[in-house]
């Protein structure tokens, strides 16, 4: 720093170029001073201002010449930085960058700029000095890491090099060099724990309680998707054969209540050693835990797969799996998602609130400390529906009458072809709509934390998310298209309660005159679904790349690629189950209904979750009906073709061959026309769900059966 006197009276800024940047990012520091002395002329100004060009001169020059620093190859980027067990977020602190800009250095998705590349080309050249050198023989042995696929993401997003990373106070982020989990299975006469990076180690535990302190010590567990959450549990899931080995039973007797009774000796055995378990017990997913003791918390997950854990009721359907294949399929789950939870639904609805917790630490002038508080943006408390929105069995339907509901569902609509369609076509191909309602969720303005405002004769608003009472049997469509407004694809015949997006539809695309009757309105809104949208499409489209199939092909390489995907390692296929399922079983738990055990009209647990919402629900049905409805206007416009069925994100139009290519129209560069059905990967993109001749389609309709729901398996 140089300091130079001034003239009396006047103010001189003092630069300080730091050689590294400090914990806010990089940048300069300005000081300002008045000093009193007129002793020095302007000249000595003019000596600070030569000295701070050369300075920014110098700085210019190192920038530019780090911009041409070579760099390895993203997969070897990742192999090298997990090899030394070192997480994208300790690089993310070092870099002064965020996790996700290591993670698309990693794949391939942007390269790093400036002082940033420069410093990461030095880092991941000491890391290529440290592999080479010579392993101790007390040296964990290395695994092998595929190379994460490259992929182009069909959104991009804004470089973000230089932005600073999140800060959780002073505590230092958790490190988890094991993984978020391990699959625990019985070898020999010890118990093995395979974990995510494809190595394995015996477990010193003979007992329940020896294995959960294990897991607490081991290094397992995975980082907090977000600042304002907590980091994610150790998750131990349990083979029969581990099961067997601790002393629990090879099955649940309470199948009603799917737990081990209260008295069974294991569950006395952890309570002695201090641990508790959640009101659900220890059942196929049960959670141990010891009081937070001196901020620290201990906690750990496990799963019964002889209890039914991961099964196929629960939406996993994974492939047979020996345990380390399913440790690393479950490790690119939580690496890519969020570690299981649950079924696949649980872990939907949990991942909304990882990423949007309900609550944050603020600093609090009164308490001279931080304080938890309700996290703008996120849902925080139980929300009462109101009545229109309320699930059949919610004490507020008691009495209602069916018109009164609402209905904001998915298809399930078909027609008879017509004279001229079976005169013309003899096939009919079925498009089905990627991850349609994860894709529908993306943006959508959605309710809080504020009850739901009643009005009489209201004046629409489509920026308010509501439920509103409206008569839109006056708007006519053609007779070959389904009605946006019912879930049955047939022309309402009076008023009916619609959310938001379904108005908003019939007055901007359909140019329709709305006059609400009535609304229950939300003022307190906001994108709550759409961190939960991006995380899911990255999972996504990462395995999909894996499987090499990409966003930037054009639509006949889609379809060949498509058509050999059913080859691919069976547990890819489980892991792109497993992802899709999540964010249609996530969509589903925001109206769970009860369990069969429940008594009508009587209140059940779900309903006290904040992220119990049928009218956020609502919002995404209905968006993603209209979404689909607006490309069949399209269609019809462009092609003069129009659907003959739909069920649900399926849809199945008429066709000369037996291709999904002869109904929706490519480019001039091969790929997809905006508005219109495209084939491709993107959620909201299109592919082809099967094939079927025109005779079959009517012998399906003639038996009164929707040919959407059965062309894929025909």
């Amino acid at each position: 720093m140089l300091l130079k006197q001034a003239a009396q009276g006047s103010i001189v800024r003092i630069y300080v170029l730091p050689a590294a940047a400090g914990p806010d990012g990089p940048g300069e520091v300005t000081m300002t001073r008045t000093y009193a002395s007129s002793r020095h002329s302007l000249r000595d100004f003019n000596v600070v201002r030569d000295e701070h060009e050369a300075s920014v001169f110098a700085r210019v020059d190192a920038l530019l010449e780090s911009l041409q620093t070579p760099l390895p190859p993203p997969e070897e980027r990742a192999a090298l930085r997990l090899r030394a067990h070192l997480t994208r977020a300790q690089l993310a602190d070092t870099l002064q960058c965020q996790a996700q800009d290591v993670e698309a250095w990693e794949t391939g998705a942007s390269e790093p700029q400036g002082i940033q590349r420069a410093g990461y080309a030095r880092l991941l050249a000491g890391l290529r000095v440290l592999d080479a050198s010579p392993r101790s023989a007390a040296a964990v042995e290395e695994p092998h890491t595929p190379p994460l696929p490259r992929q182009t993401e069909p959104h991009p997003r804004p470089a973000s090099s230089t932005a600073k990373p999140h800060h959780r106070g002073t505590r230092r982020k958790a490190v988890y060099p094991r993984g978020p989990l391990a699959v625990v299975d019985q070898t020999s006469q010890a118990l093995t724990a395979y974990l995510a990076d494809q190595s394995s180690t015996e477990v010193p535990a003979d007992h329940l309680v020896d294995l959960l302190q294990w897991a607490l010590e081991a290094g397992i567990g995975r980082e907090a998707l977000n600042p304002n959450d907590r980091d994610g549990d150790p998750l131990l899931v349990l083979t029969p054969a581990a099961s067997h080995f601790l002393g629990l039973p090879p099955d649940l007797h309470d199948r009603a209540r799917l737990r081990l009774p209260d008295s069974h000796p294991q569950i006395a055995n952890l309570r002695a050693a201090g641990f508790k378990l959640t009101r659900r017990g220890f059942g196929p997913w049960a959670r141990a835990y010891r009081p937070v003791t001196d901020g620290k918390r201990a906690s750990v997950q496990l799963a019964m797969t002889g209890w039914g854990a991961l099964s196929d009721r629960d939406g996993w359907n994974l492939p047979p799996l020996a345990p380390a294949p399913l440790a690393r399929l479950l490790g690119t789950y939580a690496d890519r998602v969020l570690t299981p939870r649950g079924s696949t639904a649980v872990c939907g609805q949990e991942l909304m609130s990882a990423l949007r917790p309900p609550t944050r630490a603020r600093w609090s002038e009164t308490d001279r400390r931080r304080v938890s508080s309700s996290n703008p943006g996120a849902l925080w408390k139980p929300i009462e529906p109101a009545p229109p929105e309320a699930h059949d069995a919610h004490p507020l339907a008691q009495g209602r009458c069916p018109q009164d509901a609402m209905d904001e569902e998915a298809w399930d609509w078909s027609r008879p072809p017509t004279d001229t369609e079976n005169a013309e076509f003899a096939h009919v191909v079925g498009i089905d709509i990627n991850l349609a309602f994860i894709a529908a969720a993306s943006s959508a303005s959605v309710g809080l934390n504020s009850p739901p405002r009643h009005l009489h004769t209201p004046t629409f608003d489509r920026r308010i998310p509501g439920t509103w009472l409206c008569d839109l049997s006056h708007i006519t469509l053609d007779p070959r298209l389904p009605s946006p407004f019912t879930s049955t694809g047939q022309p309402p015949t009076g008023p009916a309660w619609y959310a938001t997006p379904t108005l908003d539809y019939a007055v901007k695309d359909l140019g329709a005159t709305v006059k609400p009757i009535e609304a229950y309105l939300r003022d307190d809104h906001g994108p709550y679904l759409t961190p939960w949208y991006e995380r899911l499409r990255d999972a996504y489209l990462a395995t999909m790349a894996e499987a090499g199939i990409h966003p930037d092909i054009r639509q006949d390489e889609f379809l060949r690629a498509m058509n050999t995907l059913p080859e691919a390692d069976p547990a890819l296929l489980g892991l792109l189950a497993a992802i899709k399922a999540t964010g249609k079983g996530g969509v589903g738990k925001l109206r769970e209904g009860p369990r069969e055990t429940t008594a009508p009209y009587q209140r059940w647990p779900a309903l006290d979750s904040p992220t119990w919402r049928p009218d956020i629900r609502a919002a995404v049905i209905s968006r993603a009906r209209v979404n689909t409805h607006r490309k069949m206007i399209k269609t019809a416009e462009r092609t003069g073709r129009y659907p003959l069925a739909v069920l649900s994100d399926c849809v199945l139009y008429p066709a000369h061959t037996p291709s999904a290519l002869d109904v929706v129209p490519s480019a001039p560069d091969g790929r997809g026309i905006r508005g219109m059905f495209c084939l491709g990967v993107n959620p909201g993109f299109a592919k082809e769900e099967g094939a079927q001749t025109l005779s079959w389609f009517r012998q399906q309709h003639s038996q009164g059966l929707n040919p959407a729901r059965y062309i894929k398996n025909s």
